[in-house]
């Protein structure tokens, strides 16, 4: 694992120089051959000059990550240790508050590894792999959490089979196994969360501050459709609110089940709110036709989704999805517009904000506006790993 190979960047390169750790495919002008995966590679430029030290590991559009410009820094246990360490402390006010007790721990680059994710659910530890390459490096993850934590346990998540998807597996590697559903808290709304349940646990922990704003800010005597609902979290932030009946929306059926779980563990009567499991682009149709109106309507769709009818991509679709529910949003209502797509930035977001409005004819006003939050530490130079836009917006007209 810790042979050092080559990789020569492009004199024309910007954003490695610059400071990116993501060695990008683009930006190589020479590889060596028939590298292993975990293998430690030296970064230099056409010229020869140092650029740093990382590792090799295939990942979307990388070759591996950057991940230190001292030539005489170690990539062994004491580096891993220290990153972590140094992670864990800076998280140290969420690890104290009593109504908080699912996180994120650390955060690939923007804690100095990329290619690795950790959350934290009550004492169990999530540890997310994006690369075979980083999964070499597994045991100086392991050690570190045992000697710099008091885990109940561990779980992972291998998301680097074909196109970065997850690879089906027990997910649990050590300590004691969790009872599912494991209760966590955020802002103190409970979430049944399942840490060996395929690749998503039951809740997104990165719209925490989107989902406290919902419950103390917008929902109180609302009528909420919550599009895209998944297992309902944000449903459940607006009833906790005050709303007057809440809408969740689904295409999975599993949606369903997850969604009442939700509900009830918070003491909510879940036969008094509409769970619907449907394609949001047919029941949109659907509310537009029986001339239903929403006051609050939130819409977080994955960055691609397909179903029998209807192909979505973030990047080109989203206009048009938000015209739908502009379409059905009552005047002065609020939409909460999300997006988790990294190809584009909040200015080209607002820009399809914009757009939807002047083609529907109306007004509106940005409330506030949201990005990741503090636990998901991103860095200026890699602008792909500040991913999430949420802007919150009153519809004037």
């Amino acid at each position: 694992m810790m042979s050092i190979a080559r990789v020569k960047i492009k004199s024309s390169d910007k954003s490695i120089k610059g400071g990116s750790p993501l060695i990008v495919s683009d930006a190589v002008s020479y590889v060596d051959k028939g590298l292993a995966e975990g293998t430690i590679i030296e970064i230099i430029d056409e010229s020869g000059k140092f650029i740093g030290n990382g590792y090799y590991g295939k990942q979307n559009k990388g070759l591996g990550w950057i991940l230190t410009r001292k030539p005489q820094e170690n990539i062994d246990q004491d580096f891993f240790e220290k990153k972590i360490k140094a992670a864990i402390e800076s998280r140290q006010r969420l690890f104290d508050n009593p109504l908080t007790t699912a996180f994120r721990v650390f955060n690939g680059e923007g804690d100095g590894i990329g290619g690795v994710t950790m959350d934290y659910f009550d004492g169990y530890y999530v540890i997310n792999w994006y690369s075979e390459g980083i999964y070499q490096f597994k045991e100086f993850v392991l050690q570190s959490l045992r000697n710099l934590t008091d885990f109940k346990g561990i779980y992972e998540k291998k998301r680097f089979a074909e196109k970065g998807t997850y690879i089906e597996d027990d997910d649990f590697i050590e300590g004691e196994r969790a009872q599912f559903p494991l209760i966590v808290q955020e802002n103190g709304i409970h979430f049944a969360t399942y840490l060996n349940e395929s690749a998503m646990v039951g809740v997104f922990l990165d719209q925490r501050e989107v989902r406290k704003a919902i419950r103390d800010k917008y929902s109180e005597g609302k009528r909420v459709l919550n599009t895209f609902s998944y297992t309902g979290a944000f449903s459940v932030a607006a009833a906790l609110g005050g709303a007057v009946k809440t809408t969740s929306v689904d295409l999975a059926n599993r949606s369903r089940s997850k969604t009442q779980e939700q509900f009830s563990i918070n003491g909510i009567d879940y036969e008094s709110q509409d769970i619907i499991v449907e394609d949001v682009f047919n029941y949109f149709k659907y509310a537009v036709r029986k001339k239903l109106l929403f006051d609050l309507v939130i819409l977080d769709p994955p960055s691609f989704a397909r179903s029998k009818k209807h192909t979505f991509s973030a990047g080109k679709d989203y206009p048009a999805l938000l015209e739908q529910a502009i379409a059905i949003t009552e005047r002065n209502g609020v939409i909460v517009a999300s997006s988790n797509c990294s190809t584009f930035g909040m200015s080209k977001f607002k820009g399809f904000i914009d757009k939807a409005f002047r083609q529907t004819g109306g007004k509106y006003k940005i409330l506030e506006e949201h990005s990741l939050p503090e636990d998901f530490k991103t860095i200026k130079e890699f602008k792909e790993g500040d991913y999430l836009k949420v802007v919150i917006l009153k519809k004037l007209a």
